[in-house]
């Protein structure tokens, strides 16, 4: 997205008056725009480049017209003491670009490598962390592959075996996740019709997931800034399309701790634009087919 440019250090940001008598930011000083971006950092890791004032700008607008909110001073000062505020920026400058199936990869080696993997290895217990899952597309299509990968192969693992977690930062792309109820553009994209009759049901104008795919996947609010201790341990962690919005002081830690929080031999699966060089020994390459996934080496 192309940026506005940026204010003179110190000048007056420019707002205007809406209809309903609401400011609309039209630019920020760069001032403004450095408490701002040092606040998104420090929240969610999120670092916004150098003259990104026009994206700041166009996302915090509307939330600021529903809140009533007349200047981004007080914005600002909202930030510091209304946690409902603070939810709805994360909301507003978080990407929650996805969609069933996103890729094809992943889950593709999910079937035909890693599930198979382990019910070579009798494993008693597969789980699996969807971070950053924004409204829960990931995990639900995971869950989806296991339903045909089981059916396909009855037995191989045992009843309850595979489970899934997925969190985000954003407790209402959570919630949205929770429900496991899409419409619209939200249930076309990426999914096939076949799918979508085998694992959904038709539902108040939208489509259900159904309960033997819902019954593997729970969610849970997590900001990646913060310890990983509490969700356990994982044989596979599907990060994808996240690690490429922090910092590289940040991309080590998040790395070094899911590498804690897998188990021996577990496996990492990134974005197809990510990739660990720099910011991890804790794994070792593995190729398949087209595309690669990172396995714990230790």
């Amino acid at each position: 997205m192309n940026s506005s440019p940026g204010n003179k250090e110190g000048a007056v940001p420019q707002n205007r008056q809406t209809a309903a008598g609401v400011a609309k930011i039209d630019s920020l000083s760069a001032q403004e725009y450095d408490d701002f971006r040092r606040f998104l950092e420090q929240a969610s890791g999120i670092v916004l480049g150098d003259n990104k004032q026009y994206l700041v700008t166009s996302r915090l607008t509307r939330l600021m017209n529903d809140q009533g909110i007349g200047s981004f001073a007080e914005l600002m000062r909202r930030i510091r003491t209304d946690s409902r505020v603070r939810n709805r920026i994360m909301d507003a400058m978080t990407t929650n670009e996805t969609s069933w199936f996103r890729d094809s990869y992943p889950f593709d080696i999910f079937k035909e490598v890693f599930l198979p993997e382990f019910a070579q290895k009798q494993a008693r217990q597969v789980r699996v962390w969807s971070a950053a899952s924004s409204t829960g597309q990931e995990a639900y299509s995971l869950s989806m592959v296991a339903s045909e990968y089981l059916r396909s192969r009855p037995g191989s693992l045992p009843a309850g075996a595979v489970q899934f977690l997925g969190t985000d930062i954003s407790p209402t792309v959570i919630e949205q996740a929770r429900s496991g109820f899409y419409e619209g553009a939200a249930i076309t994209r990426g999914l096939s019709e076949e799918r979508k009759q085998r694992f959904f049901t038709p539902r108040d104008g939208g489509w259900q997931v159904n309960d033997e795919v819902r019954s593997r996947v729970n969610f849970r609010e997590l900001n990646l800034m913060q310890s990983f201790a509490s969700l356990g341990r994982f044989d596979i962690v599907y990060c994808r399309n996240v690690l490429i919005y922090f910092s590289a002081e940040l991309k080590r830690d998040i790395l070094a701790r899911m590498a804690k929080a897998l188990n021996p031999g577990g496996y990492l699966v990134l974005g197809g634009s990510e990739s660990i060089t720099n910011y991890s020994d804790d794994f070792e390459l593995v190729r398949w087919r087209s595309g690669v996934v990172y396995r714990l080496s230790r």
